[in-house]
């Protein structure tokens, strides 16, 4: 057997394998005797058929799978061995005419490199980092809605500006069925809330998704629907109108503090606000750093320049599927797929440089942590370790959530990498502000 590369360009080359009959012949001939054995063929006794007529009935066939065998297995060894850099799987060469007669067979693989390149992260311009605040408007109206919250409801007949709605959103293409209980001001389309003030009990309000909430990730929560599907919803949802509700907010005094937070912790409304506040800004340096972290990805795909195997990775895609796409569809899919292959080359050339790794321990003393904050939400804050270590080790043996939680653990290690050596813009925004930012509204 003899194995070559013949480099056609810096993204592009081809494998040539030559097998020769001592490749494959003692598969065959093993391969040929077991049919011998066990064949059934008319005229003949069971292990008696003679190997002429074996080699005549199955001898091509075999010399097909064995070849095959030994191709496939001989080209993922070479490929290990000189460890290339590749983009896609290898192709077969379409043009190329195989005569099974012959003792020796050549194959020809078309392959495609990855791009040399450097990043440098010193170049990345025009990022800003944000610092979230919570402000005064919004602490007030957090208050407010803890009044509403734990106020009293008073059964009203049709909806008024002030009022909660009970009911559910439906939309049967997408399978959604969520009961929902809200007040208007949670909308940031105006539009909609103004379309319920009048209706009555039994009354349906059709609602636009898009641009309904000032984050789209709300729609998690209301629509009860995945985080994949939530950028950019844009559908209609029907909102069935079950129960409608005035409030008769809630005194704030120790009964409710204690009744909120525990005993003894919270006795005023300033203090009430320095909680919420606190909360707040926590949740939002998480918001601001996948900003950050979103737009220096931005920045390095825009700003680092390299060619890829196009022609190449068209062919690729176009082989992947059960059913061949036509090319204007191919066209369109790598269109789509581009930024994302331009990414992922970006990082790892980024993780590579920088030696950035996730270790085991990494990944338990990550999940350690969100378990903790889980069990704080249900009450349990100074859970034992052997409980915590415990349901570590069950998350752990989920594939799916490794690889999540470890996607997780190398955004944090790209953000602090990116916090020393990209530089930045600092500014100073309230959440509302910070949105206007995101989304450009």
């Amino acid at each position: 057997m003899n194995i070559t590369k013949t480099q056609i360009d810096a993204l592009n080359a081809v494998i040539t394998i030559a097998i020769t009959k001592e490749d494959y012949a003692t598969q065959v001939d093993k391969k040929l005797y077991d049919y011998k054995k066990t064949a059934a063929i008319s005229g003949f006794r069971k292990g008696a058929v003679p190997m002429s007529v074996i080699q005549k009935q199955y001898g091509k066939p075999v010399l097909q799978e064995e070849v095959n065998k030994v191709l496939q297995a001989s080209l993922s060894k070479y490929l290990s061995s000189e460890r290339l850099d590749l983009l896609g799987n290898p192709i077969p060469r379409m043009d190329q005419t195989i005569d099974w007669d012959q003792d020796e067979f050549s194959f020809d693989f078309e392959i495609g490199l990855a791009p040399e390149f450097v990043v440098d992260l010193s170049a990345t311009k025009n990022v800003t980092r944000y610092t979230i605040i919570a402000d005064d408007k919004m602490l007030n109206d957090q208050v407010d809605r803890i009044a509403k919250q734990y106020g009293k409801l008073i059964s009203q007949s049709e909806v008024k500006e002030d009022f909660e709605v009970r009911g559910t959103f439906t939309n049967e293409e997408n399978g959604i069925i969520a009961p929902a209980n809200f007040g208007l001001d949670i909308f940031a389309n105006k539009k909609v809330a103004k379309a319920f003030i009048g209706k009555k009990v039994g009354d349906v309000v059709a609602i636009e998704t898009k641009g309904l909430f000032d984050d789209d990730h709300k729609l998690m929560d209301y629509l009860k629907i995945g985080h994949d599907d939530v950028h950019g919803l844009d559908i209609t949802v029907d909102f069935t109108i079950e129960e409608i509700n005035a409030i008769e907010k809630a005194e704030f005094n120790q009964e409710l503090f204690d009744k909120i937070f525990g005993a003894g912790i919270i006795s005023s409304i300033d203090e009430l606000k320095a909680k919420i506040k606190e909360d707040a800004e926590v949740q939002f340096a998480q918001q601001s750093d996948q900003k950050f972290l979103n737009d220096v990805t931005d920045s390095l795909i825009e700003n680092t320049k390299f060619d890829l195997p196009s022609l190449f990775l068209k062919k690729w895609m176009k082989t992947m599927g059960e059913t061949p796409l036509p090319d204007d569809q191919i066209e369109e899919e790598y269109a789509k797929a581009e930024k994302g292959l331009r990414f992922q080359l970006i990082e790892g050339r980024v993780m590579a440089e920088n030696k950035l790794q996730i270790t085991f321990e990494d990944l338990k003393a990550h999940t350690a942590v969100i378990i903790k904050k889980q069990m704080a939400q249900f009450g349990q804050l100074d859970p034992s370790d052997e409980e915590v270590a415990g349901i570590v080790a069950r998350v752990m043996g989920n594939q799916d959530e490794v690889k999540r939680l470890s996607e997780q653990v190398m955004g944090e290690k790209m953000i602090g990498l990116y916090n020393e050596k990209v530089k930045t813009k600092s500014k100073e925004v309230n959440y509302d502000q910070f949105v206007k930012e995101m989304y450009g509204e």
